[in-house]
């Protein structure tokens, strides 16, 4: 797996079960039973996603690290955990989903990693929303099957988390941060009969840094085999 320490949103938390997923998100048709909690959620994995389908809201699971239709190997999806807001309506890889799929990612947090002068190693930080409810991370899905086995190769399905500018809570950490949708946009963005891509273009806007809290965490998440409680303890920044 390539390295993400550094990249935007390279690393995230998802701990609520999929019952706390389907209240929050007004999701009628839950796939999967159960979700494995993960405090180091990483490129390549199993991720829960939202998305309508034939008019229902759905919670499923899919690959993090989108691989287009057109791609000849997934491995391209190593490079497309993220996709950038200002360029989804002309990048070849996204702008296909952007208009005709797109989901949410629900996250119960997030790391970015900040450059300080002086010190050899970045500072991992933990983000997530002040009052506990789970991110609504923007997202795009797709799905991709290898041409060279045949139509009955097996699919596989893809997503991406699209990213903006920092917000002021964020500047000083990273110069990029993961689009956070409002509750008041989840139904045009999840709606598969809307293809107003510049209307959609205008929700993908930072949060504002009121409603999110960061602090320092130990360069234990730098390696994701990592994966307790323990990664989003607050510890002093010289010590992170």
């Amino acid at each position: 797996m390539p390295g993400t320490v550094g990249t935007v949103c390279g690393r995230y938390v998802t701990v609520s079960s999929p019952a706390l997923l389907a209240e929050r998100f007004h999701v009628t048709d839950v796939r999967p039973q159960a979700l494995e909690p993960s405090y180091n959620v990483a490129p390549r994995a199993d991720v829960p996603v939202v998305a309508e389908r034939h008019g229902v809201r759905v919670l499923d699971v899919l690959r993090w690290g989108l691989v287009p239709s057109w791609a000849k190997d997934a491995k391209i999806g190593d490079r497309m955990i993220n996709a950038r807001a200002e360029t989804l309506r002309t990048s070849n890889a996204f702008k296909r989903a952007f208009e005709r799929r797109r989901c949410i990612l629900p996250a119960d947090g997030f790391y970015e990693w900040q450059t300080v002068e002086g010190k050899r190693t970045k500072v991992p930080w933990f983000i997530r929303r002040r009052d506990g409810e789970p991110l609504a991370f923007g997202g795009l899905w797709e799905t991709w099957h290898d041409r060279t086995a045949g139509e009955d190769a097996p699919r596989l399905r893809t997503c991406v988390i699209i990213t903006t500018e920092p917000n002021e809570l964020l500047a000083p950490i990273h110069n990029r941060m993961p689009v956070v949708l409002a509750e008041s946009a989840w139904d045009r963005w999840l709606s598969v009969d809307n293809h107003d891509t510049a209307a959609l273009t205008k929700l993908l806007v930072p949060l504002p840094a009121k409603e999110l809290e960061a602090w320092a965490v130990s360069t234990l998440v730098n390696k994701a085999d990592n994966n307790s409680a323990d990664l989003i303890e607050r510890i002093p920044v010289a010590s992170a």
